[in-house]
């Protein structure tokens, strides 16, 4: 940028009324990690701005906007053996441009970063996608509505509509064409006659997998030959299972690649879906089942394919573990926000990431667009007296946990068949029983359904749910004694014996508090009870260590 554009951007810059969201001033801060954090924000906002670019600048006061110079030489500066800018495009994704000008007006130094808007997703920094919210930078997952309005610009380009311009239909496996029709009639058994007089080209025009005979990179994706990988470079279309022992040590792995439609099936029959024994309703006859049903194992599969963000060039995994569970992940965040989000809802996503892949996926047969495929997981899972299915929505990408074991089956099935739950309910409940923190939100929920009790972060079902469920004696275990109890046994112990250490109320007292501290949340609870007594007035320290009664 020549010196005159460059002064004149500058002032431009300046003269906005204050610090807006795609344009942030600064004058010597600056942390590499900081900045990569900025360039995110800054993207997204530019974006959500309708701004071509958004600007980091530096030497420029952030209040007064007066010309102050700054010390900082980005183009000299290193991280180990990498230059500054090489770095931090290293660590942003997906991968965005950025350029780095300087130039001195009025003898002081001005650097700016030109960072382009984000298109199609947003742009992360380690993960981490950040906004601006007025002056502030924000994490981008906690304000829901600014990332959804990101997506929402992202309608009009499909990255799984795009045309692979040197492919053609020799790029694509007979096989995998063979099982897509077969797959169409399936779905549309009207069409079936149709079907048969159609070529491939039209066949492949109607499943929606190319557009005028063109191949898309969904087409490579679901049909293409294996080789024919490289024509959606540098993303990929691969699946990687691994086998885990008890240990979490790997025992085994293999990669699947296109075309998927056929490898779904392979990774299906690879998966170890061991017979599974378990007595109901006090019979003397075991039920035998799959540890996974076979739906689950689709629908969390064909859901990864349908939603990887195929532009972070990267694979989607699954993990087999021998103690009992399946691990799916792929990359992209979650769009509806939440799973139960999903649940309540019951209907369809507005927008999907893949639009044209999914529509083809549709029509194949192999996912729907109804909203049901997670609630049914769920309805399954719950029916088997399974754990319920396991989201976890960070670092940009969605991991599924299925279980394949009863984890308490007396607790299960007394709480499938509690009146008055709803599904949500019980995915509440269930993260409890895991101890998995609920969020604000889903606690006070319950606290105000009255089905758990106790505090942040130690919440339990409570008393009626313990009652319906046949879980009293883990509920006296997970609540423990309470605060006036614990001051009575140790009040009491001190009438009889005149006095007492600390080691010896916690020998009295420790298995007796609630399940869900660890010990030293046990040791702390007796040492604040040992003060409140103190404080009251109603026992005091005799030699430094010995506790006995006020006079």
């Amino acid at each position: 940028m020549k010196k005159e554009e460059f002064e004149v951007l500058i002032e431009e810059l300046r003269a906005l009324p204050k610090e807006s969201e795609w344009v942030e001033f600064k004058v010597n801060n600056s942390k590499p990690d900081e900045i990569g954090e900025y360039i995110s924000a800054l993207s997204n906002s530019a974006c959500l701005e309708n701004k071509e670019f958004g600007y980091l600048v530096y030497g420029i006061e952030d209040k007064t906007h007066k010309i102050a110079g700054t010390e900082f030489k980005p183009k000299a500066k290193k991280i180990g053996n990498q230059e500054l800018e090489n770095w931090l495009a290293t660590q942003l994704e997906p991968k965005i441009d950025f350029k780095i000008f300087e130039h001195k007006i009025n003898d002081k130094s001005i650097v700016f970063f030109q960072i382009d808007s984000a298109l199609n997703t947003p742009v992360s920094w380690k993960g981490e996608a950040y906004i601006r919210v007025g002056s502030y930078k924000k994490k981008l997952k906690d304000h829901p509505e600014k990332a959804r309005k990101i997506w929402q610009k992202a309608e009009s380009y499909d990255w799984s509509a795009a045309i692979c311009e040197n492919a053609t239909i020799n790029d694509l496996s007979k096989k995998a064409i063979l099982k897509a029709r077969q797959s169409f009639k399936s779905k549309n058994p009207k069409l079936k006659i149709e079907v048969e007089n159609w070529d491939d080209i039209t066949f492949l025009n109607k499943s929606k997998l190319c557009i005028k005979g063109k191949i898309t990179n969904s087409a490579i994706i679901l049909l293409g030959n294996p080789e024919s990988e490289h024509f959606v470079a540098p993303s990929t279309s691969r699946i990687t299972w691994i086998l885990k022992d008890n240990n979490n040590v790997e025992k085994d792995y293999q990669h699947f690649t296109c075309p998927l439609i056929l490898s779904v099936e392979d990774i299906h029959n690879k998966i170890r879906n061991l017979k599974y024994r378990y007595i109901v309703d006090s019979s003397l006859f075991p039920d035998e089942i799959d540890q996974y049903d076979p739906y689950v194992i689709r629908e969390a599969l064909h859901n990864c394919i349908a939603h990887q963000d195929y532009q972070k060039n990267g694979r989607i995994n699954i993990v087999e573990c021998e103690e009992g569970k399946l691990v799916f992940t792929n990359l992209g965040s979650f769009i509806p926000g939440s799973i139960e989000s999903v649940i309540e809802s019951d209907s369809p996503e507005n927008y999907y990431r893949n639009s044209f892949l999914t529509n083809a996926m549709v029509s194949l047969n192999m996912i729907d667009t109804i909203g049901s495929g997670i609630k049914k997981m769920f309805t399954i899972q719950k029916n088997r007296f399974f754990p319920l299915p396991e989201y976890n929505l960070t670092n940009d990408q969605v991991k599924v946990t299925i279980y394949g074991k009863v984890l308490n089956l007396e607790y299960s099935q007394k709480l499938a068949q509690m009146p008055g739950l709803s599904l949500y309910d019980i995915i509440l409940l269930d993260k409890v029983a895991k101890n998995k923190l609920p969020t604000k939100d889903e606690i006070n929920y319950l606290k105000r359904k009255k089905l758990i009790e106790g505090r942040k972060p130690n919440y339990h079902i409570s008393l009626s749910v313990a009652k319906n469920t046949e879980q009293k004696s883990d509920y006296i275990k997970l609540k423990g004694i309470d605060d006036n109890y614990c001051q009575t046994i140790i009040l009491d112990y001190l009438h009889k014996f005149g006095k007492g250490t600390r080691s010896d109320f916690e020998k009295i007292l420790l298995d007796k508090l609630s399940d869900r501290l660890d010990e030293n949340q046990k040791i702390n609870k007796i040492k604040n009870t040992l003060q409140k007594l103190k404080s009251t007035g109603r026992i005091r320290l005799e030699s430094g260590k010995l506790w006995v009664l006020s006079k």
